[in-house]
């Protein structure tokens, strides 16, 4: 037990400590989910690395899961939530979406766009080379990708020329390696240099590959409910972060209108905006965190 003579001594330095206290109170804590990797961009805004797309584990099917999410600020602050509609369910912001859509005003419909959902794949990946973090190679991870590099994983397994051999990017064995590389297009994070490598085994020792393939992680509960609010929840949200809750007759009301799905918005930035999702998304989430 201390002596009230050290507690003299330390009260001293007690408000240096409580100042110590408040300062790290006000930093912001880190949510980083350490199941997942992603490219880390230099001071030119480039990033490469080589991975391996890993096959579905013992439980699962497919290799990977997809999800839409949702992220805009509106007077009342950010809207970065899951869209129910990865459920195959109602979502507020989707229902909202399309009553801007239809209203036929350009400003309905450019206000649809900021707020379209936004694909996100996910897939188990073994990483091979990673000059940024070194420490990540050798390790299994979770990624989470556009449609944009979804397009070069589905070319691989659907080539477009006769000449051209169906190749398994998932598979072990015969699948094979994809280099990653990143540039700022634009302004936009680009992936169109990113490549597959000739197919090839991710190793020849069967041990070292059944270790890799059990420490993989779940895709599917990724799409527990659990991951996503109720549509109240999220309307409740939504209405906050786009003021649509101070007037009555402003505010929006699912009952006045039924819909399942949102509507298809083509415009020029889609390919673009949708190609690059998971970087749109997590710099959505830093602008937030940084408020």
């Amino acid at each position: 037990m201390a002596s009230f003579a050290d507690f003299k001594k330390k009260s001293k330095s007690s408000i240096e400590d409580l100042s110590k206290k408040i300062e790290d109170m006000g930093k912001k804590e880190s949510y980083k989910d350490d199941r997942y990797w992603r490219p880390e961009l230099d001071k030119s805004s480039n990033g490469y690395a080589v991975i391996r797309f890993l096959p579905a584990i013992a439980s699962e099917e497919i290799p990977w899961v997809k999800l839409f999410s949702h992220g805009f600020k509106g007077l009342g602050g950010w809207y970065i939530e899951n869209s129910l509609t990865t459920l195959h369910q109602k979502d507020p912001v989707s229902d909202y979406n399309t009553m801007l859509w239809n209203n036929g005003t350009e400003s309905g419909k450019e206000q649809a766009r900021k707020q379209k959902r936004r694909l996100n794949y996910f897939s188990n990946i073994y990483v091979i080379e990673d000059p940024a973090h070194p420490e990540n190679e050798g390790k299994v991870f979770l990624y989470k990708f556009g449609k944009k590099i979804f397009d070069k994983v589905n070319d691989l397994m659907n080539p477009e020329f006769a000449d051209e051999e169906a190749v398994n990017p998932f598979d072990l064995w015969g699948g094979a390696n994809f280099t990653l590389k990143v540039r700022m297009v634009d302004g936009f994070v680009n992936y169109d240099k990113s490549e597959f490598g000739s197919s090839e085994p991710l190793t020849d020792d069967d041990a070292k590959l059944e270790e890799i393939w059990n420490t993989q992680y779940s895709l599917t509960e990724l799409l527990e409910p659990s991951n996503f609010k109720t549509y109240d929840e999220l309307k409740t949200k939504f209405d906050r972060v786009l003021g649509l809750t101070e007037d009555p007759a402003t505010k929006f009301n699912p009952a006045d209108f039924e819909t399942k799905a949102e509507p298809v918005i083509p415009t020029a930035e889609t390919a673009t905006t949708e190609g690059n999702a998971e970087e749109t998304i997590s710099y959505f989430q830093k602008l937030a965190a940084d408020e």
